[in-house]
């Protein structure tokens, strides 16, 4: 499986391309949501969730029969940023399982700035 193809076929919200990607019987567990989805309830969730998206795939890792990436998702009115991090399960070249794991980015928390503690990645 082309993890870059996939990536870009889920930020473009393409349904069509997305669905060539997944076994029919797929499931997907949002888990920061405690959501888990067939593979029609996540293409609905992803392709109607409101906004337009770009983003980049910043690190993946491939382990026998799994893709784990590190995705950075932007909103194209650059309000929403925010990191999606997906464990992916194949069988043969299709996605018979997705875990992801999201969180919004933002600000150093004040309590960690008033300990002078880290500094920026970028």
């Amino acid at each position: 499986m082309d993890i870059q193809t996939f990536v870009a076929a889920v930020l473009r919200q393409d349904a069509a391309a997305m669905r060539t990607y997944f076994h029919p019987d797929a499931c997907i567990n949002w888990h920061n949501t405690n959501e888990h989805f067939t593979l029609e309830e996540y293409i609905r969730a992803n392709c109607e969730y409101p906004g337009d998206w770009t983003g980049e795939i910043e690190r993946v890792m491939y382990a026998q029969d799994t893709i784990a990436a590190a995705i950075h998702v932007i909103s194209t009115d650059h309000k929403i940023s925010c990191h999606c991090t997906s464990f992916i399960r194949l069988d043969g070249d299709k996605i018979a399982c997705m875990d992801e794991y999201w969180g919004d980015d933002g600000d150093v928390p004040q309590w960690r700035k008033e300990k002078q503690i880290g500094t920026p990645i970028r």
